[in-house]
């Protein structure tokens, strides 16, 4: 596979609660990450001292993060929106040549930043709030 660009990996918020994805604004930089929770079954009996790990039992859990230029557009309206709300929305996470993943997440922080002589930024974070799905591309 070939390298693929980095502006092709896209949030996505519903923007409606129906269905209706919109790529948010301004975002330069995003990020998805996976994480699974270990669940040690290590005893005295384990071979050779190793450790021993249940496969299945330990929490998923994903976070999406993301920084750009502030807009304020739809998108940004809607994502204050959510938090002031403590709204968990559906979102897509589109990573280019791999596939689409979509599920409820929190926005659990928004940050805004500005200099004197720069753009105004934000950076976002937001956590899984459910069961996340995966289709390939």
């Amino acid at each position: 596979m070939a390298a693929q660009n980095g502006k092709d990996l896209l949030i996505k918020l519903d923007m409606t609660d129906t269905g209706v994805f919109e790529t948010i604004a301004g975002l330069r930089a995003t990020r998805l990450s996976f994480n699974a929770e270990s669940v040690d079954v290590t005893s005295l009996e384990s071979t050779g001292g190793w450790r021993e790990l249940l496969g299945g039992a330990g929490v998923k859990s994903a976070s999406i993060s993301g920084s750009g230029v502030f807009k304020d557009a739809s998108t940004d309206e809607r994502a204050r929106q959510i938090f002031f709300d403590n709204e968990v929305p559906n979102f897509q996470v589109i990573v280019p040549e791999f596939g689409v993943v979509e599920g409820p997440f929190m926005i659990t922080s928004i940050e805004y930043a500005g200099s004197h002589n720069g753009e105004a930024t934000y950076e976002l974070s937001m956590a899984s709030a459910g069961e996340l799905t995966f289709t390939a591309l």
